[in-house]
C-alpha cells in the first residue's frame, strides 16, 4: 500500500512540474520581448561624453544616436559624398573639422577628430535654426539642427522649418523618436550601473580592517564596470547631404 500511495504521489508531483513547465513556456512565447537596448562601444565613450559637453542641447544619448542613424558607429563608412563616423560631406569638415585627438591633423576618418567636429557644428546648427518658426522650443529646435545636419542649413532655411525631403523627415523621425529614446534608457542604466559599482567599491574602501582603526576618509573609486564594445547597426543616409 504504501508504495502504491508513493507512486502516485510521484506521478502527481511529475504531472505538476509538466503543467508549471508548460505554462511558463506558453508565457515566454505570448509575452512581448523587451526591446534590446544599443551600447555605445566603450573605446568611444570618453570622446563622446566631452563632446556632449560642447553647449546645453546636447547630450551623450542625442550625439549617440545621431552617429548611430549616420553610420551605425562604423568609422569607415561612406555613402559616395559623405564618409566618417559622423558623415561629414567633404565642404563642411573642411569648415568644421578639427584636431581632436592632438597629432596636429584633423582626420574625417578619426573619431577622436570626428565626434568633437560632430558637436560643435550641432551647437552651430542650433543657433541656426533659433529664429526658425518651431526652433525656440527644446523638441523642435533639436528636430530642426537634425534636418540641418541631414540636408544643410540652408535647406532649413529656405523651407521656413523641416525640409520637404523624405529622406530629411525619415532621418530626424529615426533619431527622435526611435534611437533617442533607447539610448536615453541604455544611459539611464549605464549611470545606474555606474553609481552602484561606485557605491560598492567606495563603501569597500571606506570599511576599517581588522588591524586598524583609523577614521581617515578612503578614497572613492573612479571607475566602474563598462558596457560591452558593441553597438546595432544602421543604414548610412544617402550622400546628397550637409552642405553649408
Amino acid at each position: 500500500m504504501l508504495s502504491r500511495t508513493t507512486g502516485i504521489v510521484t506521478a502527481f508531483v511529475a504531472g505538476l512540474a509538466l503543467v508549471v513547465a508548460a505554462v511558463l513556456v506558453v508565457r515566454q512565447l505570448t509575452e512581448p520581448s523587451k526591446p534590446e537596448l544599443p551600447v555605445i562601444p566603450e573605446s568611444r565613450r570618453p570622446v563622446l561624453e566631452a563632446a556632449a559637453r560642447v553647449c546645453s542641447p546636447l547630450s551623450v544619448p542625442l550625439l549617440a544616436a545621431q552617429i548611430d542613424a549616420e553610420s551605425g558607429w562604423r568609422v569607415n563608412a561612406d555613402s559616395g559624398q559623405a564618409q566618417g563616423i559622423s558623415q561629414f560631406a567633404p565642404q563642411t569638415w573642411k569648415e568644421w573639422g578639427r584636431d581632436g585627438d592632438g597629432d596636429g591633423r584633423a582626420d574625417v576618418w578619426e573619431p577622436r577628430d570626428a565626434i568633437p567636429s560632430q558637436a560643435r557644428y550641432m551647437c552651430h546648427l542650433y543657433t541656426v535654426v533659433k529664429e526658425v518658426p518651431g526652433g525656440s522650443t527644446r523638441r523642435g529646435s533639436t528636430r530642426l539642427a537634425l534636418a540641418a545636419y541631414n540636408a544643410g542649413p540652408n535647406a532649413v532655411l529656405r523651407a521656413g522649418g523641416m525640409p520637404k525631403m523624405d529622406e530629411t523627415r525619415g532621418y530626424v523621425d529615426k533619431i527622435v523618436n526611435d534611437l533617442l529614446p533607447k539610448y536615453r534608457q541604455a544611459e539611464k542604466k549605464y549611470q545606474e550601473n555606474e553609481a552602484k559599482h561606485g557605491s560598492k567599491k567606495h563603501g569597500a574602501a571606506a570599511s576599517p580592517s581588522s588591524s586598524s582603526s583609523s577614521s581617515s576618509p578612503a578614497p572613492s573609486s573612479s571607475s566602474a564596470t563598462a558596457l560591452p564594445s558593441t553597438a546595432p547597426g544602421a543604414t548610412v543616409p544617402s550622400a546628397s547631404r550637409r552642405q553649408p
